[in-house]
């Protein structure tokens, strides 16, 4: 796999029509907004749909969740457990025939998620009650940390939004009432949100020298940009139906050194994101000497 040699930066501009991008549960599941009444899409739910679609192209994915399984693990300490790798790693630890480092090499290039994001591997002796500082000294004890190369963002709209809140009626009762079998009981009704029409932005950034230390390379960066063009692929809920959120473009800028030519932010500045009338969508990117941009439609 060809090691990444040159720093990259991205930006995803995306749609929601009728539809909630993702509910804040603090707030009865209403699309998440910020003080100014703009939308906001969390950088864990970008992740996690990243993280969904890489999956769906065959990728290993540590962090999966539970409607997602594919390998029967119920928890992050049996998914790690289940590598043998990592389990010799970890005997070879105590011993002192192997480090920390040989254990994060091997949890990266057993999983596409660990060596792009980074993991946090903290878990206690198994059945242990002990305290951290003595649960590390367990055969099966671990606390490793892996920074990962590829950051991004929370989405924010490029303006305010319109949430709308419908009362619905389940059409039956979650439980039967023994005295009266017919009543309808009042856990029968209900609330849905969704944003009328939103136009969304997210940015994130790939360090080369973060990618070093994880193995992530330029393979890995090609599967990040396919599974950002295809975001909302297979993402389908009662709360977003399949066709509400549509990738506009990913803008794919490539620099010519580890270090990047320009600031991520400076970068970052030169989207220029505009809607008419008709809610058609117009991207375009100012452009910086030496640092051309690959713009790429959403499918």
């Amino acid at each position: 796999m060809a090691v990444l040699m040159n720093k990259i930066d991205f930006a995803v501009i995306f749609t929601t029509r009728n539809a909630n991008p993702n509910g804040d549960p603090l707030d009865g599941n209403r699309p998440r907004t910020t003080y100014s009444g703009h939308g906001e899409v969390s950088d864990v739910c970008l992740k996690r749909k990243i993280r969904n679609r890489l999956q769906d192209d065959g990728q290993k994915i540590f962090v999966q969740s539970d409607d997602r399984r594919d390998d029967g693990f119920r928890s992050l300490r049996d998914r790690a457990d289940s590598n043998p790798e990592l389990a010799k790693c970890l005997k070879a630890i105590k011993k002192g025939t192997q480090t920390r480092d040989d254990y994060a090499a091997i949890a990266c290039q057993s999983w596409y998620d660990v060596r792009a994001f980074g993991q946090v591997f903290a878990f206690k002796k198994s059945g242990s009650k002990k305290k951290d500082s003595e649960a590390e000294e367990g055969s099966d004890a671990v606390s490793i940390g892996i920074r990962g190369p590829v950051s991004i963002q929370p989405a924010f709209s490029i303006d305010t939004i319109n949430v709308t809140s419908t009362q619905i009626t389940k059409s039956v009762n979650l439980e039967t009432d023994s005295k009266n079998p017919d009543k309808k009981g009042t856990d029968t009704m209900g609330m849905k949100h969704r944003v009328d029409f939103g136009v969304y932005q997210t940015f994130g950034s790939i360090n080369v020298q973060t990618a070093s230390k994880t193995g992530f390379s330029e393979e890995d960066a090609d599967a990040l940009k396919e599974a950002l063009r295809t975001l909302f692929r297979n993402d389908s809920t009662s709360a977003r139906p399949d066709g509400s959120m549509e990738v506009v473009n990913v803008i794919w800028w490539k620099h010519n050194c580890p270090n990047g030519q320009y600031s991520a932010a400076k970068v970052h500045r030169t989207v220029n994101v505009s809607v008419d009338a008709e809610q058609n969508v117009t991207v375009t990117t100012t452009d910086l000497p030496g640092l051309e941009p690959e713009v790429i439609p959403g499918e």
